[in-house]
């Protein structure tokens, strides 16, 4: 799943930052620009975090605001609102900090210590102390957000209708099996971040001297605090996660490259390699649009799983009513207004069905609000950060204040957008739940939890639930069923993994300097081949910088939280099944509409970040340690089916030897 999702050029902390969501407090409201109010002197900790919580709370819909506009409304105009706020905040975020030193080594209350730790990890973009580099960096961040958003191939630079964004290019990986059409689209996007790549030398270097100026050796490492845990025990923790699920993993890429070399004679592999345009995602995330390669069985044998079609189906049908309701002469400006009217009527019908999920567990609906402001659709008229993500722009709701919670998106009538909403949705409900709370406790236990919450009710989303919705037929209880059912999620939740952990890998080499400027884009391949077993069919060599082809990169999102998350969810999963009372194969499991899985699951999102995650799990699935069992567990079934489908072939596959540096470069 686009996952997709989230964003935000300055993600707040480790208590704050979401990953899907935009979750920046700016600068008080009393204070002149860029200027800080002096602390009281007698203040004790206590006081100070206090006075810290409502402050945030009052600056923070500036920030939201500003950065909301600069996604929805890519311009000049919007991008200077948007990196001012972020700057005012950072100086802001800067100052309190800098205030915090005086309470080290002091008595307080726990409470107190963790929100001063939290404020310490408040963003994602740790900003130097000097105002022209915090400036600076502000606006590098505001501008690769930009490009990304605002990014274009034209296929003939002469011909305007041949140009196309990453919405259009993406169609084409998940619906043509032309090799020459996807790979055109493939290269184009990745043409689109070419000049990113000096803005992000220099993003490096600001981003690392303000992690440094916060006592860490770089910015990889403050990222990797953030889990109350210390940064070399997060990273052999996701190391013996992987370990547990890289054999389900290997089984289904010896599968997958099986039929595309069966589908593409000659060309489908790179050496052994999955070639990185034909798997029907930009970035070969999640294979699910590759279901009419890679189903098991045909539907005479195990039913309908085409979620895509069936969306179709609806879309035209509301596109065919409206059109009906129009005169025969209906002109083409009229026409484009009434297909627009149909794709908004849709998106916002998938969406009230996601929110029917989660008001099925005995969780509020959704603020009118929401359906007043959310973007659903692309508009025709500006550019816009198609990227899913989800916002909460007011940290309202434990006031009296109404809260203002939002997505954003780009919805089209397929499976993957629809399950994004869900797991979209996810966020938001995790804001409604902690938003009682102090600001700094409003995040999630960690921001694996953040991702993972959407994504739990995902796995509750089986062909049972999908055919009490309309979106597919009646199932098969046969093993063919059985087993497209779990090669439809594997495409989604198992191929995501290896991704999940290279992204920030790269990251924290970039970070720590084991990766220079003159290697960015080997590097990147580098670790695509080793966790992905992914290769592009023609050399990228550094002209290119593929890394700024992936969102999370020019959006600076942390993104080791979505390979946690992918743990998580089934963690979560089994322990709302059992709260449900479920008997039976875990992966028949949903809980749609139980209120008592519904009751165990809000009192966790409730706690947001204020106590150690550890303990929050606990209190949910009765451990502290994340574990890939359950995961295990699920795709038990296809795991032994792929063992057999893989028999007799030689799976794996060799990372190739690093290509030599150019001469000249040190």
């Amino acid at each position: 799943m686009n996952h997709r999702h989230l964003i935000l050029v300055l993600a707040i902390g480790a208590g704050l930052a979401l990953s899907a969501c935009k979750r920046e407090p700016t600068p008080a409201e009393t204070a002149a620009p860029g200027t800080q109010q002096a602390a009281p002197q007698d203040e004790t900790a206590d006081e100070f975090i206090a006075r810290v919580n409502a402050e945030l709370k009052a600056m923070y819909p500036e920030l939201t605001a500003a950065q909301w506009l600069s996604s929805t409304y890519i311009i000049d105009d919007s991008q200077l609102l948007a990196a001012k706020a972020n700057e005012k905040f950072l100086t802001s975020l800067n100052a309190w900090i800098e205030q915090a030193r005086r309470f080290e080594g002091q008595e307080m209350s726990p409470e107190t210590a963790r929100a001063i730790n939290l404020l310490k990890l408040g963003t994602a973009m740790p900003a130097p102390r000097d105002p022209q580099k915090l400036a600076e960096l502000t606006r590098i961040a505001t501008r690769m957000e930009g490009m990304y958003g605002s990014g274009t191939y034209c296929s003939n630079p002469e011909d305007p209708s041949s140009c196309r964004q990453l919405g259009a290019l993406e169609d084409v990986l998940a619906k043509d099996r032309s090799y020459e059409a996807q790979l055109d689209a493939w290269q184009g996007w990745h043409s689109i971040s070419r000049p990113m790549r000096q803005d992000y030398v220099r993003f490096v270097e600001l981003v690392n001297e303000g992690a440094r100026e916060l006592g860490y050796a770089d910015a990889g490492e403050m990222w990797r605090s953030g889990y109350d845990m210390s940064p070399v025990e997060l990273a052999a923790e996701t190391d013996r996660l992987w370990g547990q699920v890289k054999p389900l993993y290997e089984q289904l890429h010896c599968y997958a490259r099986a039929r595309l070399e069966a589908q593409y004679p000659g060309r489908g592999s790179v050496d052994g390699l999955l070639p990185a345009h034909l798997m029907g995602n930009m970035w070969q995330q999640d294979w699910g649009n590759l279901w009419d390669v890679l189903a098991p069985y045909g539907e005479q044998q195990a039913g309908a799983l085409d979620v895509s079609a069936a969306l179709e189906r609806r879309y035209q049908a509301e596109l065919n009513a409206q059109l009906s309701r129009e005169s025969a002469l209906i002109d083409i400006e009229r026409r484009v207004e009434v297909v627009r009217a149909a794709q908004l009527e849709n998106a916002k019908r998938m969406t009230r069905q996601a929110e029917e999920f989660y008001v099925s567990l005995g969780m509020p609906k959704l603020p009118e609000s929401y359906w007043e402001k959310t973007q659903f659709i692309k508009p025709r008229d500006r550019d816009v950060v198609c990227h899913a993500s989800a916002w909460d722009m007011n940290m309202g709701g434990g006031d009296g204040k109404s809260p203002d919670v939002r997505t954003k998106m780009c919805i089209k009538p397929n499976e993957e957008d629809f399950f994004t909403i869900y797991h979209e949705l996810g966020h938001v409900y995790y804001y409604l739940a902690y938003n009682h709370l102090p600001p700094l406790f409003q995040g999630g236990a960690h921001d694996g939890f953040h991702e993972a919450i959407g994504d739990t009710i995902e796995l509750a989303m089986t062909p049972a639930y999908l055919k009490s919705i309309g979106l597919v037929g009646d199932q098969r209880p046969s093993r063919e069923a059985l087993v497209n059912a779990q090669m439809r999620m594997a495409l989604a939740k198992v191929a995501f993994m290896p991704f999940g952990l290279m992204i920030d890998r790269w990251r924290w080499g970039v970070f720590d300097g084991s990766i220079t400027p003159e290697n960015y884009n080997a590097a990147w391949w580098e670790l695509k081949a080793k966790y992905q077993g992914v290769a592009p069919v023609a050399p990228r060599g550094e002209e290119f910088f593929d890394p700024g082809a992936k969102y999370h990169v020019p959006g600076n999102t942390p993104y080791t939280r979505y390979f946690l998350s992918h743990v998580l969810q089934f963690q979560f999963y089994k322990a709302l099944c059992d709260a449900a009372g479920h008997q039976g194969p875990l992966y028949e499991c949903t809980f749609a509409g139980n209120k008592a899985a519904g009751e165990k699951f809000w009192a966790m999102l409730s706690k947001g970040a204020s106590q150690p995650w550890q303990q929050t799990l606990k209190e949910l699935t009765g451990g502290e340690t994340m574990d890939a069992s359950a995961v295990l567990e699920y795709f038990a079934p296809l795991q032994e089916w792929l063992r057999q489908q893989n028999e007799g072939r030689s799976c794996g596959w060799q990372v190739p030897a690093p290509a030599p540096a150019p001469a000249g470069n040190g």
